[in-house]
């Protein structure tokens, strides 16, 4: 994708993804740029959202497994969906379902949530030792899970309107 394509396709997005694409571009984790691009929703102070989804980058800490965006969107669920009781099962149950039907989308988009198959699939060996993965398969993950993520959310409160 050439720069001119990058930036029309970048101008189409909502302000949150394109946020999250931003905070990525600054530097960000895979993870920190969706938590961070969502934190004002939930009153989470900029500090916290980056420390607690820092380590998550790399498919979990570089270890290549989950996708780091996928993690950061599953982070915010959890500050919508999650249980903050122990015994409130249907709270928790339902936060469940609700990143598996996440899982489910990214993985119908990108036919794996695996980091590392990810990077394998779109990237040569040469890319990736040079680190040039990050310019498009990393920006495409963080883009459609921030759209994906943005959706659920949206689609919730729809349905609580």
């Amino acid at each position: 994708m050439n720069t001119t394509e990058s930036t029309k396709t970048v101008s189409t997005l909502s302000p949150r993804v394109n946020h999250a694409l931003e905070l990525f571009d600054r530097g960000y984790a895979c993870s920190q740029s969706i938590v961070l691009a969502f934190a004002d929703i939930f009153n989470l102070n900029e500090r916290h959202a980056a420390l607690i989804s820092s380590n998550f980058g790399g498919g979990m800490g570089r270890l290549r497994r989950t996708c780091g965006a996928l993690t950061g969107a599953y982070m915010v669920l959890g500050l919508k969906f999650g249980n903050s009781s122990p015994d409130d099962m249907e709270t928790k149950l339902n936060g469940y379902r609700t990143v598996r039907k996440l899982t489910e989308q990214f993985e119908a988009i990108h036919s794996t949530s695996i980091c590392k198959d990810l990077i394998t699939n779109h990237a040569t060996q040469e890319q990736i030792k040079e680190r040039k993965h990050h310019k498009f398969i990393c920006r495409k993950v963080i883009e459609d899970s921030a759209r994906l993520l943005e959706a659920l959310l949206n689609e919730n409160e729809n349905q609580n309107t």
